[in-house]
């Protein structure tokens, strides 16, 4: 035993340090990147910041995004996949390791007649053995593992960190859509006032006579449309402001906000970069990318599981027998030292049908990895479009109100001097209604579209090393 284990040792530590780890080339998406985007930024445009969310200019909304941020259970939950990932980790890098295993037992048999003239005899026996066993990595299987766990696990924060800018815009966006919502409320509100003042012009006119029971009836169709626009904006109200109530993780009960309407609000002008540096900007690109490691990394595992696997063991133990009539006999001790050598020869295919699933869901990946590229800049160009047209849609809009207005004012002055009929009033009346309720969705469209930007350059995120996707993309022929 002496001469033995350490030649054993050697033998095992030799064939482990001449072991050459499995190693699978890396697939990489081949995504051609502009120099520049579509739309060009404003003269005045700022970089997207961590708290981009503070650029509108609105304390509340500022405050609801840091209780949504602490409150969340979208959030929460990432969090939990998060700690699910690490222990995951644990488990896979526990491979590289021994393992180390106690057992002992005890055991009592007692004998004899039941007359007594024999006394009886009562033997018992104890065992107590240490076993440790290792399997030696000389393919690298087990360290594939560890970095395909490692990928995983940082995979989940990059979509936790996701979620994170998820949750924020859709603070922002439901935030702003109770506010737009508000704003045309008040609009339908001040309509339905000058429907009423028409209306009690045109009784009074009728009265005297100067009007007829069809310009009544007519106005006071008006009045009741407008009324019965106010109930579908209620209902969408409490139905938004529910909605911002789960994402904050509070009970819609009771649940309001203070704004009134967006006309404190503020579009920001939002720098976008280069198309090259969106690739480190994204947490789910970057997720995308660690998922992809992690794809590659069992293609080298299911490789490596089709060669020879060497396991070393080892055992030591104590073992003791006495009877109790006798005297005690003296307990023995015992080691051992094996090598195991197991190489797969028939399996059915299952070893090679793992292999070729693991490659297929790298090559599928890869495809996934190089669509959320392509979908990250059209996400950048659509809303880069949206804020750019939007705000000019926004000025020829406000003309369009400012001569609705006009035109109802002037309307409603000639007919109360009878030089008009009532239609050329009620058609001034639908026309203002529609310009100012236009103009209140366009300016909604505005502060989504730069919510939209905001979250599609990444909301201000920056991972601790994108080297690999930014890799990923190819600079643009000439």
């Amino acid at each position: 035993m002496k001469i033995l284990f350490p030649r054993v040792i050697a033998l095992t530590l030799a064939v482990s340090l001449s072991g050459c780890a499995i190693v699978s080339p890396r697939l990489e998406p081949e995504v051609p990147v502009a120099g520049s985007w579509n739309e060009s930024a404003p003269a005045d445009a700022v970089g997207v910041t961590p708290t981009w969310w503070t650029s509108f200019n609105s304390p509340e909304l500022a405050s609801l995004v840091t209780e949504a941020l602490a409150g969340s259970p979208d959030l929460a939950v990432a969090t939990e996949r998060v700690k699910q990932a690490e222990a995951e980790v644990r488990v896979a890098g526990a491979s590289l390791f021994p393992q180390l295993n106690l057992d002992g037992g005890a055991s009592a048999h007692r004998s004899g007649n039941t007359t007594g003239a024999v006394p009886a005899l009562t033997d018992s026996a104890s065992s107590i053995e240490l076993t440790a066993s290792y399997e030696l990595d000389l393919w690298g299987k087990n360290r594939a593992g560890v970095r395909a766990a490692e990928s995983s696990a940082a995979a989940s924060r990059f979509d936790r960190d996701t979620a994170q800018l998820t949750l924020v815009s859709g603070v922002a966006t439901s935030y702003f859509d109770v506010l737009a919502l508000r704003t045309r409320l008040a609009i339908a509100r001040e309509n339905l006032d000058i429907a009423q003042k028409v209306m009690d012009v045109v009784s009074a006119r009728a009265r005297d006579g100067a009007a007829s029971a069809l310009d009544v009836s007519r106005q006071q169709g008006t009045v009741d449309s407008q009324k019965a626009a106010l109930v579908p904006l209620e209902q969408q109200e409490r139905q938004t402001l529910a909605a911002l109530a789960v994402l904050l993780g509070r009970p819609p009960e009771g649940f309001d906000v203070k704004a009134t309407g967006i006309d404190d609000l503020i579009v920001p002008s939002i720098d976008p970069g280069l198309p090259s540096t969106l690739l480190v900007r994204r947490p789910d690109l970057a997720s995308a990318e660690a998922q992809l490691a992690a794809a590659n990394a069992n293609v080298a595992a299911a490789r490596a599981a089709m060669l020879p696997s060497i396991t070393l063991t080892g055992t030591a133990g104590l073992a003791s027998a006495a009877l109790t009539s006798l005297p005690t006999a003296g307990a023995t001790a015992a080691a051992g030292l094996a090598v195991s050598l197991l190489q797969p020869i028939f399996d059915g295919g299952r070893l090679s049908g793992q292999k070729a699933i693991a490659e297929s869901k790298e090559r599928e990946l890869v495809e996934t990895y190089r669509k959320a590229i392509l979908s990250s800049f059209a996400d950048v160009e659509q809303s880069l479009a949206a804020t750019s047209h939007l705000g000019q849609q926004e000025q020829l809009q406000e003309d369009v109100q400012t001569q609705a207005r006009e035109a109802q004012r002037l309307a409603e002055i000639r007919y109360r001097d009878g030089a008009d009929d009532l239609l050329t009033v009620l058609d001034a009346q639908r026309t203002l209604f529609a310009a100012q309720d236009q103009l209140a969705q366009i300016q909604l469209s505005r502060l989504q579209a730069a919510v939209g930007l905001y979250k599609a350059l990444g909301g201000g995120w920056s991972g601790p090393d994108a080297s690999a996707a930014q890799a990923a993309a190819k600079a643009p022929s000439a």
